[in-house]
């Protein structure tokens, strides 16, 4: 009987002490209590302090545990579970917090706002709230540290010397002797300082019958308007007053002034209808398009003349193997920048040739019955160019007469047009071959050109090498010097 007793003691603890486990599992564990439950996870950089079956809390309450913690592509993944009936948002956010000064961290959510979509099972909960690790505080309080050793070394080396001691002793005694100065300045002058106060007080008590008077004197100013504004109708000898004089004038001026506006009613009722020259040119759709022609061809002749850009150049070139100097006087027209007219006079020592051919028959007995001679002659002439320019990118095209010849030029730009590099073809029927001219030109100084090059590069037998300076005026340069110059940039401004 006591076996049977001391069984059945043993019995009922071991139900009783199952039924408390069980009472306590289902109050303490979050994932039993509370009904269903969801799962959902993020992803953070450092996951130190947490475990599986952390706590997740809300506000500090406690919501749901750490399910799992996964390594993904470097980062950690949490897997939360949280209680069915806490709503999560997708604005929520998870963080981790210290639990303990153990190293024990938990994960601590906001729900987020209801204006946002429903997290559900699976969703990712994407705004993270970064902790401020120990080893981050650490790494700030060092930048701290470091700057402030380096305000000390600074310090140290501008005032922790001899001569930085030195300075801050001056500006002390500096500072020391200015506020003497100026206490000393105060103490000399305080007779002054009092009688200047004495007498700002003598004027504002003496104002007070100035201000009197002036009170005084606009109410007078104010009767006399009144009396004059009684008196203008008509004066004592029965004569009209002169504020009624000039009300009436202004009554004759306002009739005058409606009668004009009314025969500017009339004229423009006049241009309206269409009658007169004027009315003509308002409603005659041919004249009006015959003027408006004529407008905008004096328009784009204005326009031509202000655009255009006169250059003037200058140059004398050295001929090394005839030892002779060749003169240029260049005139450049340019209405755009991709086009002009060039204007040139050449004073070449070799002189302007010509050749002449001739047919001839004769009787004589001596001589064929019919020959033809060809002549050269050459003489001490000038020669002059006439070449119309057109541009395309860096390459410019001339063609017209060169050097009293039929020509053709070609002329390459570089370095923003400071370098440029000239061909010439010119002196069809002076030689066998035409002639070849190839040169250089560099603006080396604004305005100055050096150029250099070879003439006659068919003709080995006059060929010739030269070497020149060019000066290149504007309008700007010449306004005192060409007078159609300086009237095209006045018109321009």
């Amino acid at each position: 009987m006591t076996r049977g007793t001391q069984a059945a003691k043993v019995g009922l603890f071991v139900v009783l002490t199952g039924a408390a486990s069980y009472g306590i599992y289902r109050f303490v564990s979050p994932q039993t209590g509370g009904g269903a439950s969801y799962v959902v996870h993020a992803y953070i950089h450092d996951a130190t302090g947490l475990a599986t079956r952390s706590r997740v809390t809300i506000s500090g309450i406690p919501v749901g545990t750490l399910d799992a913690i996964k390594l993904v592509n470097g980062q950690a993944e949490l897997d939360v579970k949280v209680r069915g009936d806490i709503a999560l948002y997708e604005n929520a956010t998870l963080g981790k917090k210290s639990a303990s000064l153990l190293g024990e961290s938990m994960v601590v959510l906001t729900p987020g706002t209801e204006d946002h979509a429903r997290l559900r099972d699976g969703d990712q909960i994407r705004l993270i709230v970064e902790e401020t690790t120990p080893a981050q505080l650490m790494d700030e309080v060092k930048e701290i540290a470091d700057s402030i050793k380096a305000v000390a070394q600074q310090l140290a080396r501008s005032i922790g010397t001899e001569e930085g001691g030195q300075n801050i002793r001056l500006i002390l005694q500096n500072l020391a002797q200015t506020s003497d100065a100026l206490n000393q300045t105060i103490r000399e002058n305080r007779e002054v300082i009092r009688d200047t106060l004495r007498n700002i007080d003598e004027i504002s008590r003496n104002a007070n019958p100035q201000m009197a008077q002036i009170l005084e004197n606009v109410r007078v100013v104010t009767q006399d308007v009144r009396q004059l504004m009684a008196a203008a109708d008509q004066t004592k000898d029965g004569r009209k007053g002169d504020l009624r004089d000039t009300v009436e004038r202004l009554d004759r001026a306002s009739k005058s002034l409606e009668s004009a506006l009314g025969h500017i009613d009339n004229v423009s009722g006049r241009i309206d209808r269409g009658e007169g020259t004027i009315g003509k040119l308002t409603k005659d759709e041919a004249l009006v398009n015959e003027v408006q022609g004529v407008a905008e061809g004096i328009n784009d002749y204005v326009q031509n003349v202000t655009r255009l850009q006169t250059v003037v150049g200058l140059r004398n070139d050295y001929n090394f193997l005839a030892n002779t100097i060749k003169s240029y006087v260049t005139l450049r027209l340019q209405p755009r920048e991709d086009k002009y007219y060039e204007i040139e006079l050449i004073n070449d020592p070799r002189g302007l040739t010509t050749v002449s051919d001739t047919n001839v028959d004769t009787t004589n007995p001596n001589e064929p019955a019919h020959y033809r001679t060809i002549s050269t002659t050459t003489t001490n002439a000038f020669r002059f160019s006439l070449q119309f320019a057109k541009r395309l990118g860096p390459l410019t095209g001339r063609f017209g007469i060169k050097e009293s010849t039929g020509g053709i030029g070609l002329d390459l730009h570089l370095l923003k047009d400071r370098f440029e590099i000239v061909n010439d073809l010119f002196g069809f029927g002076e030689e066998i071959q035409p002639r070849y001219r190839v040169y250089l030109t560099y603006e080396f100084i604004k305005r100055l050109w050096l150029l250099g090059g070879v003439d006659e590069l068919f003709l080995p037998d006059r060929r010739e090498y030269f070497l020149g300076l060019q000066l290149r005026f504007t309008d700007d340069d010449l306004k005192t010097i060409l007078p159609f110059s300086g009237g095209v940039s006045s018109a321009a401004k």
